[in-house]
């Protein structure tokens, strides 16, 4: 187990390699760049102070060089000014629409970012496990007609519709401000219990709006998994022998049924990070989401590549878990190549 983790591990790096060089290609697609579109700006309007300030970035973080040389620069490979800062050196470069750094930019925003993605991923797993597992073992019943209807509600139903139905009935019926994912005196304020607590009670409302689709997802797959179990002849065979219901549930299909269940973490972090994105921007949370979107519209190509390099790192962690988990749950999942003999 420990010579398969470190192959995985290690399987991460070239990974997360190839990916910082498909963002930074997507994010150089479009013609031009920041600093292009101030030059253009400052020289119509005659700023030579300005200018040199443009410039002088320019040649630091090498936008004046090559693609390839570009890329090297950003993550680190090649040194700028005869000094290596990229993201290797935990340097995430400039952004330009701020005129800062871009670790004092984002603040918060990957941290809370993270805080909410997993919540939502735990919203999902406390939520669909127990539904799925009735439904399942209650076949046609009353109560898997009306789960089944939630859950092709809850598959048809867009996560930013979601959101704005809700903050349309709470302002209109509760006259309640329903958005942000803290209170707005917190703010760029260093974290305390108050601002915690203050996270932890604006949190449940994206969470929840977040995590419906997935939820709703997770329902259907479980419970298709587990009937499917249900129906093989070792359950029948077990059954006859007069094991009890509840102890051939659990120690044999359901826990064969969770291998999908299992592997689908990989799946669900894009999706829910995808979908936090939109819903960030409806409910104005100050997550990576809004300020990824703005970046990408100004070509603010640092500030942007950072954030798809946490959310890409966000998504391989859930992949690795994943792999894991599926490991230590299912012991007919081989860690090594080969033909069983």
């Amino acid at each position: 187990m420990l010579r398969y983790t470190i192959h995985r591990l290690l399987i991460m790096i070239p990974t997360l390699v190839v990916i910082s060089f498909v963002s930074f290609s997507i994010i150089k697609l479009p013609p031009g760049d920041f600093l292009s579109n101030q030059i253009a700006e400052l020289q119509s309007q005659g700023d030579k102070a300005a200018l040199e300030k443009v410039d002088f970035l320019r040649k630091q973080y090498g936008l004046d060089k090559p693609f390839l040389e570009q890329y090297a620069v950003w993550v680190g490979f090649w040194p700028s000014d005869g000094k290596f800062h990229g993201l290797l050196q935990g340097d995430l470069g400039w952004s330009f629409e701020h005129d800062m750094a871009v670790t004092e930019v984002v603040g918060d925003r990957l941290l809370l970012s993270f805080i909410l993605n997993f919540s939502v991923v735990l919203f999902t797993w406390a939520v669909a496990f127990p539904i799925g597992v009735y439904a399942a073992t209650h076949q046609y019943g009353w109560g898997d007609h009306g789960l089944t209807f939630l859950g092709y509600i809850g598959l048809a139903t867009p996560n930013f519709l979601l959101a704005l139905v809700l903050m349309y009935f709470a302002n209109v019926e509760f006259g309640l401000s329903v958005g942000g994912i803290m209170d707005p005196e917190f703010l760029g304020q260093a974290w305390s219990w108050a601002k915690a607590r203050s996270v932890l009670t604006h949190l449940w409302i994206p969470v929840i709006v977040i995590g419906t689709s997935g939820t709703a997802a997770m329902i259907r797959r479980l419970r298709a998994n587990l009937l499917d179990e249900l129906q093989k002849q070792y359950v029948v065979t077990a059954r006859a022998k007069g094991m009890p219901a509840f102890r051939l549930l659990v120690k044999y299909p359901l826990r064969m049924s969770l291998n999908p269940f299992i592997a689908d973490i990989g799946n669900l972090l894009p999706s829910v990070i995808s979908g936090s994105a939109i819903v960030a921007v409806v409910l104005s949370l100050q997550t990576s989401g809004p300020m990824l979107l703005a970046a990408l519209q100004s070509q603010d190509q640092y500030l942007a590549g950072s954030f798809l390099m946490f959310l890409a790192f966000l998504t391989v962690i859930g992949m690795f878990i994943s792999d894991l988990l599926l490991a230590a749950l299912d012991p007919r999942i081989r860690l090594t190549g080969g033909v069983a003999k």
